[in-house]
This record gives structure tokens, sequence and C-alpha cells, in this order.
């Protein structure tokens, strides 16, 4: 049997679900999409992000950490700086988000003009 064939007894038997548990949501996609290009620092992610507050930028940040799919390094500078990008993990993601972005071209803004 084909893995996308599979009964599943519970949702989050699910792969899919499980991706979504991790980078799903309002903001962490974005987030990463903006990670793509290369690292940024908190104020520069927040500029990029219309909408969000700075303290849900900041839990979204902390999840996809301990998710492993960014990395937080942080400077002995005086004033402290802080920049984020992608793991191996996160890199990882690049083709799926690149994918989604193609399949939202050709599926939705298409549909919604």
């Amino acid at each position: 049997m084909k893995e996308n064939e599979k009964k599943y007894g519970a949702a989050e038997e699910c792969p899919i679900t499980l991706a979504i548990q991790v980078i799903g949501g309002k903001w962490k996609p974005i987030i990463i999409w903006g990670l793509i290009s290369g690292p940024k620092r908190f104020g520069e992610i927040h500029r990029n992000i219309a909408g969000m507050s700075l303290k849900v930028l900041s839990r979204q940040l902390k999840d996809l950490e301990s998710d492993g799919i960014i990395i937080r390094t942080s400077y002995g500078e005086v004033p402290p700086r802080v920049e984020y990008s992608l793991s191996g993990k996160g890199k990882s993601l690049i083709l799926i988000m690149e994918s989604l972005s193609t399949w939202s071209k050709e599926n939705i803004k298409q549909a919604t003009a």
C-alpha cells in the first residue's frame, strides 16, 4: 500500500499533520519564506511582516528554534545583535516552500484575479 493510501487511526498519525504542527499557522511559513534569502535580525523580520506583534514574532521564532527549523545566533556585542537563519532542517523546506508558492500562484491567485 502506498503511503498516501494508508488509513490513519487518528489525524495526528498522518505525516502531513505532523509537518503542519511544526511549520503551519499564520506566521511560521512567512518567517521561513523570509529566511530563505539569508539570515535576518529580529527587527528586519518584524518590518517585513505587516500585522504581526513583537510578542507573537518572538514566540514563533522560539517555536521554530525549538523545532530545529531555525538557528538563533547571538553575537557578544554592545548593543546585542541576534540573527536568525534556517538550519539544515529548515533549508530542507526550501523546495517545499517554493513548490507551495508556485502552486499558490497557479491555483489560488488566478482563481481570485
